[in-house]
Formats: C-alpha cells, structure tokens, sequence
C-alpha cells in the first residue's frame, strides 16, 4: 500500500498553478459520446477517475489519445452503451452516462453506484426525470438496464436541485424531441461548464447558472475543442492548508466567482486575500478564529466537497467552531483520525463541534475517500513530527499531483510504498 509521508510543521508558501476540474472533465467527457465524431478537451487533469472513464469510453468503442493534458476522443465507433461491474465498482460516476448513452443509442446498461463511505447517493431523481422523458428502466441481474424509443422534451422539477440528474437531463434532452424546461436544477459551475461545452458542440441550451435551465432538441452535434475550467475544490484544499499551517499562497488560474461561499468561511478565520494580476493570492498567517457555525449547502452554499478540508483547519482554531453537514450524511468519518492526532472533534449525527488545540501531533492515519483524505493531508501539514496518510490511492482519483504542489509550496511531503 502506497501512502504520503509528511513532516508538518512547515508554513505553505510560494505559487502553483491549478489543475483542470475533476467534476467538470468527467460530465464532458460522458456528453463526448453524443456526438459520432471528435471531441477535444484541454487542461484535463490527470487523476485516476479520469483514466477510468477513458476505460470506460474505449470499452463502448471510443478511440481515446491521451497527451500532457489534452485528450482527443473519437466516438464515431461507439456502440456497446454499457458499463462492467468492474468499471462502476471503481468510480462512483459512471451513473453519469446514463443521460449521453440514451440521447445516443436509446439504450443503456451500468451498474447501480449504490452508497460509498461518505453516504448514500440515491438515483431515484435520475430514474424519474429521464422515465418522464421516455425512458424506461429495469433491473437485470444487479445491472441498471434504460432503453426508450426516442426521448421527448417536457418540464421536469427536481425535487432536490441534484447535480448529477441535472447533468443527466441536460444530456438526455440535447436530442430529445421538443423543448426540455428542468426546474429546481443544480446551479454549480460545473453545469455552466457542461452547457458551454454543448453549445459549442450545436446543442440549444440557456438559463445555467440559473435554477431553471431550457434544452432544444438539436438533430446533430459538430465536433468541437474546448478548454476545461479550473478545479474550485482543489484551489479550497489549497487555500485551507495554507491557512492551517499560517501561510502565504497564490493560486495561478483561480475562479474566485465560483468561490464566494469558500473565501466568506476563509475571511471570517482572519485569513486575507486579493485576486492579483499573477494569480489568487492568500494570506492565512492570521486565519485563528472559530466558527460558531457553518452549513454545507448547494452551490452556491459552502461545498460538502471541502467540508473535511475546513474541519481539519479548524482543529487548530483558537476556540470552538461548528460544522453542519447538509449534505451527505457520514463526511465526519476523518473525526477519529483526526482526535488520534491530538484533536477534540465530537460528532453527533450530522454535526461536529470542534475545540481549537495548540498542535496536533504526528500519527499514522488512513485515508477513506477522496476528500477527506486530502483533510488528513492539511492535518499532517500542520502537526509537529511526521505523518503517514495511507490510502493515497484515494486521494489522486481527485488530486493531480498533491505531493508535487505541496511541495513546490515548501511542504515536506514524499509518496513512499509500505514493506509487505
């Protein structure tokens, strides 16, 4: 087993440059096999969530280059619109496909994604809202299985503003036949981000950013080239671990509009910042104060995604914070990592109430998930001694290189192999 071995301690300091969105690429690429031709996407990051859905694209009939940052993909060939078990147990968005491969082919065929360590992702709103288009759905041998006869646009009101369904419904009614009007729809900049890549392609598509987005069904796409948008969530996980260990960082590529909720948190701990010429600069050496309570919400509340990343921060905080997850119910699961490291984080149902200590201390801790892997990380950087983060393999399906940044910011942090 791979882990990162890091020595805190260390104030971050200097600049990187972001890589691209994670859950941007992965939405742009499953809307790639809509269209029989070729897709280029730049600034794709290249992490282990990705490589998989390349897999998964190559095994429909795709044809995929790969080359510093830029993948090429050639659906032309693409007819087997199903997803292995094998592929589905290793990332949990291949459900994602699902809107692309009935707007294609009018068939679909992938495993459940079912619930993973952070919580249940129910699918249930992407049954409904693509059955009201004409799908039809059945189990088959522990495979989710959709066909339809052809995809009808309607008004669909999500009943919670879902990103991923909104994403499938985009997909789905790009060729559906009519007008698509999705109500209560998510409005993070990832799904700006899909319905500008769309539009490029040929699609009709207006109202993203906003809580009801219209589709007009189109009769072909165009192939196209666009340029992925920076990734928000790892600009957070940057910007808390420089104010976890009291430092100074710029961020080269930053989307500070796609940030208001993040910088808000960031600005109440004293941390100070400003959008400069040369990047997104941080000043975190006076980021102390508690928070008596924060929530995590839809866009454009505070992310879940960077909910663990805060919790660690405030382990060091000067007083007692309080963090509400609104979102997925089992995000506190570094708690018990985290108090092995000289923490004092109580967890009940879905709050944490943690007291501010001095320091943490060194320990062996194992990553779970993606994102609070990178917590464990943060948590690491400002302990005394040295930590080993285990389950690194985790922490890269969402990160390009943690490592490489953190040290290009001053961290001492290696990636090691554990003897057998």
């Amino acid at each position: 087993m791979e882990y990162f071995e890091i020595t805190g301690g260390t104030p971050l300091h200097g600049s990187i440059t972001l890589q691209g969105s994670k859950n941007a690429a992965l939405p742009l690429m499953a809307a790639s096999i809509l269209h029989p031709g070729r897709t280029t996407l730049h600034h794709v990051p290249a992490i282990r969530d990705v490589d998989v859905m390349i897999e998964i694209l190559e095994n429909i009939g795709c044809t995929v280059q790969k080359d510093n940052g830029t993948l090429i993909i050639d659906a032309a060939k693409a007819e087997h619109f199903e997803v292995a078990a094998s592929l589905g147990e290793r990332m949990r968005s291949t459900i994602i496909l699902l809107g692309s491969m009935l707007g294609r082919a009018g068939r679909a065929k992938m495993p459940f994604p079912g619930g993973c360590i952070i919580g249940m992702r129910p699918i249930d709103i992407h049954i409904t809202s693509l059955g009201k288009m004409g799908a039809v759905f059945e189990e088959t041998d522990g495979m989710l299985c959709a066909v339809t006869d052809g995809l009808c646009g309607t008004r669909i009101h999500l009943r919670f503003p879902s990103v991923g369904a909104t994403e499938n419904v985009i997909l789905a009614a790009v060729y559906a036949r009519g007008r698509t009007r999705i109500e209560n729809c998510a409005k993070e900049p990832e799904i700006a981000e899909l319905c500008r890549f769309l539009r490029e392609k040929g699609a009709k598509i207006e109202g993203e950013g906003t809580s009801s987005i219209l589709v007009e069904g189109v009769s072909h796409l165009r192939d196209s080239t666009y340029t992925l948008m920076p990734d928000r969530i790892v600009a957070g996980t940057y910007l808390f671990a420089a104010a976890a260990t009291r430092g100074e960082i710029c961020l080269e590529g930053m989307r500070p509009s796609d940030m208001e909720s993040v910088l808000d948190v960031l600005g109440r701990m004293g941390a100070v910042y400003e959008n400069r010429e040369d990047g997104f600069y941080l000043d975190g050496r006076k980021a102390i104060n508690p928070l008596p309570v924060v929530c995590t919400e839809t866009y454009p509340g505070f992310p879940t995604d960077l909910q663990s990343q805060l919790l660690a921060t405030l382990c060091v905080a000067r007083g007692r914070s309080v963090i509400r997850e609104c979102i997925f119910e089992e995000r506190f699961r570094i708690a018990p990592w985290l108090n092995r490291m000289g923490a004092d984080v109580t967890t009940d149902g879905r709050e944490a109430v943690i007291e501010g200590k001095e320091h943490l201390s060194g320990q062996m801790v194992k990553a779970q998930e993606l994102r609070g892997g990178a917590a464990l990380v943060i948590a690491a950087l400002m302990a005394q001694g040295i930590t080993r983060v285990y389950g690194s393999a985790f922490i890269e399906r969402g990160y390009e290189d943690l490592a490489g940044d953190l040290r290009k910011l001053g961290a001492v942090i290696s990636k090691k192999k554990a003897e057998r």
